[in-house]
């Protein structure tokens, strides 16, 4: 099973932005759709973006215009680029891939990154 190990979380003030990385093990990238999920304590995950293996992409309302969602096949590397972070943006934020298609089932999660914006 391919491995997700993600990173570029931190700390930032409201406004800041970061880069956030996914690295996989495999070909997971090419053959698998994608996505970011947040999560706080005490809730459940929330899809944040996905992108499918044509590229089309999809954002959760509260991020249209704010996070991007691009992949590097050849990196195999899965990235979110978050601007304009606000406090409710405040979670860990965890890759992963999905079985078939863009819904159901995750095959494979990575461990989380933590993003904290503070006002």
């Amino acid at each position: 099973e391919a491995q997700l190990v993600e990173s570029g979380g931190g700390s930032v003030q409201t406004g800041g932005s970061l880069r956030l990385s996914c690295s996989a093990s495999g070909d997971i990238m090419r053959t698998s759709c994608m996505g970011w999920w947040s999560q706080v304590p005490g809730q459940g995950m929330v899809r944040v973006a996905r992108i499918d293996t044509l590229n089309v992409t999809t954002y959760l309302d509260s991020v249209k215009g704010r996070f991007t969602i691009s992949k590097d096949n050849a990196k195999n590397t899965l990235y979110l680029q978050m601007n304009r972070l606000q406090p409710e943006d405040t979670a860990m934020y965890f890759c992963a891939a999905y079985v078939v298609g863009c819904s159901g089932a995750l095959r494979s999660r990575g461990e989380g990154t933590q993003v904290t914006v503070s006002s």
